[in-house]
């Protein structure tokens, strides 16, 4: 993973300067919260290693962590950005580098299916290390180790913030890319021929994914200057008003730009339940199955099926 600056992260996190500003207040953080945080600085920055190692021994001891623990590469990365992590903890700066150094280290997590509910156990772990450090060095004025220890600690909120929305926002881009990559699967336009796609529909056909369906169909057409488009709907169990009039926007569309659409398989459950919404499908051709609408867009396209002796039909052009 490279390790520069990642503003397209940030945007999409709305971390601004004045969000960063927001983060803060929101863990009431304070100038002099900064300047108790420097006078531990030394501490944390000398055991940083030992702070890190059991934050990762932790890890270690969890199976859903293991995507993490046992990829070497992704380990030594997210180790070496820990004590950076660390480093900068103390620093008392936690302007836009601190936030992009947090988001970084975020981004690995999520790559390696870190969970949010995993990286909290072991970011509890962590800051008990550092409470214990705190509390011997303060022996003599226990209030005043108290008092850098939650001062500290409103930085680690701060972290904990930032690093479960990047998780989450990580999961989320994962999520839709799926959910894309299933609905052009579940959608696919085939070209059948030269000037003639085929566009087969299996399933549920909500609205969404009636608009995925145009969407793609038209750039198909365009794509492949398309003269005939047959629409298979045999696997289509239910159609709606809503779908069904979305439908003939898509022919009519297919139209404009020059592409005829010949709706094949509609079922009888789905005709009777269009005449029964009133819908009109007299401005869309349609045939009684696949095979009939293939020869329909053959006709129309010029092509015929001519027999050739001893062999099986074949298309031709007439």
């Amino acid at each position: 993973m490279a390790d520069g600056p990642l503003p397209s992260d940030l945007e999409r996190l709305q971390l601004s300067p004045h969000d960063i500003e927001r983060r803060k207040a929101f863990v009431d953080f304070q100038s002099d919260d900064a300047a108790r945080i420097t006078t531990i600085k030394d501490l944390v920055v000398r055991n940083a290693d030992r702070y890190g190692a059991a934050f990762f021994d932790h890890l270690a001891t969890i199976e859903e962590a293991f995507g993490l623990t046992r990829n070497r590469k992704l380990l030594e990365q997210a180790r070496r950005l820990k004590q950076e992590h660390l480093v900068a903890m103390v620093r008392g700066e936690y302007g836009r580098d601190y936030m992009e150094q947090r988001v970084r280290l975020g981004v690995l997590y999520s790559r390696a299916g870190l969970s949010a509910r995993v990286f909290l156990g072991a970011f509890h772990v962590l800051m008990r290390a550092i409470g214990a450090d705190i509390i011997k060095q303060y022996a003599d004025t226990p209030g005043d180790g108290f008092d850098c220890f939650m001062s500290l600690k409103k930085i680690g909120f701060l972290d904990i913030g930032l690093i479960v929305d990047v998780l989450i926002a990580e999961r989320e881009r994962t999520i839709n890319l799926q959910q894309d990559a299933i609905r052009e699967l579940s959608t696919p336009v085939l070209r059948l021929r030269e000037r003639l796609l085929i566009l087969p529909m299996i399933g549920v056909i909500d609205s969404m994914r009636a608009k995925q369906l145009t969407d793609g169909l038209l750039l198909s057409i365009r794509a492949n200057r398309a003269k005939i488009v047959v629409m298979d709907i045999t696997g289509v169990a239910a159609v709606d008003s809503k779908v069904a009039n979305h439908l003939i926007q898509t022919v009519a569309a297919a139209r404009l730009m020059g592409a005829n659409v010949i709706v094949t398989g509609i079922s009888a459950d789905v005709a009777q339940s269009l005449v029964a919404l009133g819908v009109d499908l007299t401005s869309i051709r349609t045939m009684n199955d696949l095979q009939g609408g293939l020869e329909e867009a053959e006709r129309l396209l010029g092509y015929k099926v001519v027999q050739a002796d001893g062999a099986t039909p074949a298309s031709g052009r007439a």
